[in-house]
């Protein structure tokens, strides 16, 4: 049996994160995934200034090798309206591949890694869990995702009604026909919000590479809408007639309906094994990577791995984004003063698709960045403002 201080179970940007921010602290750390990187994964792709500056991304550095699309653009619509284009005078996000950028995270880790491994089993034992039957660690993070193997030792709330919503994408690299029949444009993402604001969907082009796929709650109409929308995206021009490959799927839980516990003994859960996407885009890599920078600060000065130690990072998280699964905020993307006919009229607005729906639901720009600061101690000691 390998002993550890710590073991995190999934090596995405959570899990990479909280790796990073530890390495130098001394501890004894050990990262499994069960797949290799880079490896691909299923998400629309784009960062906010607040994430790269957050993350200390060299972005010249980054951009030499991989995909770095700055937006400066949104073309927002209802299905079955013409779209509404907000051009923000200056780059307010970038697209990125996510099999690229997972796996320069990852490759900034410095402790243990064991890829292409999945977890088994988990089992408590005199106070540690042991994993597989062969690595021991007092603490483990669940950093896998909605359907890590972490989370599911939690279980999910007392009561739970969590609304976890499905999504279907696909992403490739177009040929130079292709490129050159789509109309999408690399700084200007497509936002389309189904009419029964029950999801979206996207057109996202990164440079030759293009993303379209469609998120919903009500999943068992997700392939309907997403059929629907992918055949007037064609009838428009929007995007290539010829769409190469089978669209994936992926589900994660929104923020404020998700009920899952954060930590128990030994246990702690991070980014989307969490259910920490925010409520009104469904995004998760910002939440992910802040979760795991709290989560580095409240392992490094916790007096013992108890629940009730732990629970300093519940408060954490519940201080920067909110009180989660009230009955305040039943609707998935869009609010409830947001109805129906009011919302198609919504949409139309420059004001609205502008400030509320891309600067304040997708950018959160209203945010600040969080305030992470290293000091130069022999535990490497972090401190965190939110």
């Amino acid at each position: 049996m390998e002993y550890y201080d710590l073991i995190i179970v999934g090596a995405g940007p959570a899990g990479s994160t909280l790796a990073h921010s530890l390495q130098d602290s001394g501890k004894r750390i050990l990262v499994i995934d069960k797949q290799d990187f880079p490896r691909d994964k299923t998400c629309a792709g784009w960062v906010t200034p607040a994430v790269m500056e957050t993350l200390h991304i060299d972005k010249e550095d980054y951009r030499r090798v991989r995909t770095l699309q700055p937006i400066r653009r949104f073309r927002i619509g209802m299905m079955g309206q013409p779209a509404v284009e907000n051009d923000h005078g200056e780059v307010v996000s970038y697209g990125i591949r996510r099999c690229e950028f997972d796996d320069y995270l990852l490759d900034r880790v410095t402790v243990r890694k064991i890829l292409s491994t999945p977890v088994k089993s988990i089992v408590r034992k005199a106070g540690n869990w042991q994993i597989n039957n062969t690595w021991e660690a007092p603490l483990v993070v669940g950093a896998g995702g909605h359907f890590c193997p972490v989370a599911r030792l939690l279980g999910e709330g007392p009561g739970s009604h969590e609304t976890v919503v499905a999504a279907k994408e696909v992403e490739f690299e177009m040929t130079p026909e292709q490129a050159q029949a789509c109309q999408a444009r690399g700084d200007t993402p497509e936002l389309w919000f189904c009419r029964d604001l029950k999801g979206y969907a996207w057109v996202f082009r990164k440079g030759n590479y293009l993303n379209i796929g469609l998120g919903r709650e009500d999943n068992h109409k997700l392939t309907e809408h997403l059929e629907s929308f992918v055949q007037d995206m064609k009838d428009s021009g929007r995007i290539p007639e010829d769409l190469p490959g089978r669209f994936k799927g992926h589900a994660y839980l929104l923020y404020a309906h998700a009920e899952r516990p954060l930590v128990d003994d030994g246990v702690l859960l991070i980014g989307d094994s969490a259910g920490l996407a925010y409520t009104q885009s469904g995004e998760g890599i910002r939440p992910a990577v802040e979760s795991a920078l709290m989560a580095a600060d409240v392992i490094l000065h916790a007096a013992d791995y108890s629940a009730s130690s732990l629970q300093v990072y519940g408060d954490a998280i519940a201080e920067r984004f909110g009180n989660r699964a009230t009955d305040m905020d039943q609707g998935w993307q869009v609010p409830d003063w947001v109805k129906m006919p009011l919302a198609s009229t919504l949409m139309r607005s420059q004001w609205f698709t502008r400030k509320v729906v891309t600067e304040k639901w997708f950018l959160h720009q209203q945010v600040p960045p969080l305030d992470v600061r290293f000091d130069d101690s022999a535990t490497g000691s972090m401190t965190s403002a939110v």
